[in-house]
């Protein structure tokens, strides 16, 4: 009986939180389908108005914001398969390999995990100056195809996989990219997919450095395309929501599909048999 009680505390407990993170997406839609929304002084006159879906026809339309939402698909996904190859591979060795400066190194990449990204800002974007690429898909690529938390996230992880799958490989006559490609990938599936999660969702959402990197429409990020709704007098409420709406659903699908996965890979590794 008492465990039942604790179960329902519990439960009331996990769904007010559930509230709470649903409710400004819920907001954001609901505004997205308000012909200025800004009219409106309190929530019930927002609920009561009427609705409409001129605002996603409107955002859709733009030629600005297929080009906003390629990109960032684009920059996201190569990103994403940078990380799941090389991370892998400087976990893959961390965990197995002994080299010299391996501890220095490692030492070194915990120090970066708790250095927030905007220190680098400065010298990050005179590093694009001197290399000429402002305004291109590299600065937006290149300095985060491989990151700490993806090498840290994947080194704990190997280190819970035995040794003697490779071992057995290797008596079979496997070379090293094989038992990579053949082995270690495969069974670092869980936490690849949290990784590829990951990594989309935080490049997908990122504003700071495409902002700093791009200042032509052509390689702008949805974002920061976003941003440009935000005028010096008035805010465009409406379409801002719709567009802002249409980037989550990528997100949201992702995490439907894999949420499962997800999960598993969060775990992985942290118990041994």
């Amino acid at each position: 009986m008492k465990n039942r009680k604790k179960n329902i505390i519990v439960y009331i407990f996990l769904f007010f939180i559930a509230l709470v993170m649903i409710f400004p997406m819920f907001w954001m839609f609901l505004l997205s389908l308000k012909s200025f929304p800004e009219r409106f002084t309190n929530m019930w006159e927002l609920l009561q108005s009427s609705t409409t879906i001129s605002n996603y026809f409107d955002t859709l339309k733009s030629d600005s914001f297929g080009i906003y939402f390629l990109n960032s698909l684009f920059v996201a996904a190569a990103i994403t398969l940078g990380n799941l190859l090389f991370s892998t591979m400087v976990g893959y060795a961390l965990a197995r390999k002994q080299f010299l400066g391996k501890s220095l190194i490692t030492a070194s990449i915990l120090g970066v995990l708790i250095i927030p990204a905007h220190i680098i800002m400065i010298p990050l974007y005179r590093l694009m100056v001197e290399l000429s690429w402002i305004n291109t898909f590299w600065a937006l690529i290149v300095p985060w195809l491989i990151t700490p938390f993806g090498i840290f996230l994947v080194w704990q992880y190997l280190k819970s996989v035995p040794v003697e799958l490779e071992e057995a490989a290797k008596i079979d006559g496997a070379g090293f990219w094989k038992i990579f490609f053949k082995i270690i990938m495969p069974v670092s599936k869980p936490v690849l997919t949290v990784l590829a999660i990951y990594t989309f969702l935080s490049n997908w959402n990122s504003f700071l450095f495409p902002f700093l990197f791009t200042n032509e429409s052509n390689y702008r990020t949805l974002p920061v395309g976003l941003a440009f709704y935000l005028g010096k007098q008035s805010v465009d409420w409406g379409h801002l929501m719709a567009g802002a709406s249409i980037s989550a659903i990528p997100i949201i699908i992702l995490f439907i599909i894999f949420q499962k996965q997800i999960i598993k890979g969060l775990v992985a590794g942290s118990l041994k048999d």
